[in-house]
């Protein structure tokens, strides 16, 4: 199969227009890639995520890009992927931003911003609004091309040990959340700490953390939280619509003939779009499984708690744009698009649903 009918077959031609020179696909070298991933190997959603894009990848360019992935500490440990690609250990890596933000402070803003963008509003940024050219700006002195390879939605507000009825109760708390969401948490008097997926769970049923963050219900139940913590909070503030980053060693993509450094950067557009549509499509049905089987205590933070961590939140990244001079170009882009974003929808998206379920607006 030719590979313009291959990429119809695969309903990606529009995304993978670039496909134009019609050089011959045959004869020609094959390009062997490793991704590295901070997810466990094959874990649903985001583990999944990743190889759904390496499959891609190899069908796109008719199996002249193969890529191997390798889960967290399968080559490399989970959080060191990053400075793996940069080096060139690895040709690819898979995670999120806002894990290298003692890379760049910046970083942070292209995973998730508390009180931020949401899935639809962060792709819109991201490719329409100059959100992109600033992701390359910041990775580009470590040898890197971002992608957005993925986005969870609208988070969990998290697997908590015990209650939170007030502010009061976020004090002493040692909680698992990374990038600007743990500042704030630290700004209200917990310990925010950093830990890999794959790390979540014995320390919560260990008691060396006494809260989580980690997805949603697709994902939790899975890693099994429900089984360390029985009290389930919404929404996910901290994470409002998380991206995923696919992220490539420079010299590796310009190694490619320019036909196929098209394809690949497209593929991870498709796989962006892909994870949401699956995230969307079975967390529902897992939350309804974690509270009616498992009797997981699902709970909405309390106005005044969720009022107090907003105004921190405001605080703590207003804050950190002051850091350098390409953090605070990033927040500037980042807030003017929030703006925006908010008036459109405040007649669009927020009216639709506030229109179509009122009884569920609390």
């Amino acid at each position: 199969m030719k590979r313009r009918e291959l990429i119809k077959a695969l309903g990606v031609g529009a995304a993978a227009g670039v496909v134009a020179s019609g050089a011959k696909a045959d004869d020609k070298k094959v390009y062997k890639w490793k991704m590295v991933t901070t997810w466990p190997k094959n874990f649903p959603g985001l583990g999944t995520g990743a190889n759904y894009l390496a499959e891609l990848i190899g069908k796109m360019t008719n199996g002249q890009v193969q890529v191997k992935v390798y889960g967290a500490n399968e080559l490399v440990g989970a959080l060191e992927i990053f400075d793996a690609v940069s080096r060139g250990t690895a040709e690819m890596g898979h995670g999120a931003s806002y894990y290298w933000k003692g890379k760049s402070p910046a970083a942070q803003f292209f995973a998730a911003v508390p009180f931020g963008l949401n899935a639809q509003e962060m792709n819109s940024w991201l490719y329409h609004g100059g959100g992109m050219d600033l992701w390359k700006e910041v990775y580009a002195p470590f040898g890197l091309v971002p992608t957005a390879a993925g986005n969870t939605g609208v988070q969990m507000g998290g697997w908590f040990n015990k209650e939170i009825n007030s502010v009061e109760d976020l004090k002493g708390l040692k909680m698992r959340i990374p990038g600007l969401g743990g500042e704030v948490i630290k700004r209200a008097g917990g310990t925010p700490v950093l830990l890999p997926g794959g790390e979540i769970f014995p320390s919560l049923q260990s008691g060396a953390i006494d809260a989580t963050e980690w997805v949603g219900p697709y994902n939790d139940m899975a890693f099994g939280l429900h089984k360390a913590a029985k009290f389930y909070y919404y929404p996910g503030w901290h994470e409002p619509g998380t991206t995923l980053e696919c992220f490539i060693n420079q010299k590796a993509l310009e190694e490619l003939p320019k036909e196929l450094q098209e394809l690949v950067l497209n593929a991870s557009r498709i796989a962006n779009q892909d994870m949401l549509a699956e995230l969307t499509a079975k967390n529902n049905s897992a939350l309804q499984e974690l509270v009616e089987k498992n009797n997981v205590q699902l709970r909405r933070f309390p106005k005044d708690v969720m009022a107090e961590l907003k105004r921190l939140s405001d605080e703590v990244v207003a804050e950190e744009a002051k850091l350098d001079p390409v953090t605070k170009k990033v927040y500037d882009s980042f807030v003017a698009f929030r703006e925006q974003a908010i008036k459109w929808h405040a007649v669009s998206e927020q009216a639709y649903l506030n229109a179509r379920s009122p009884d569920t607006i609390g």
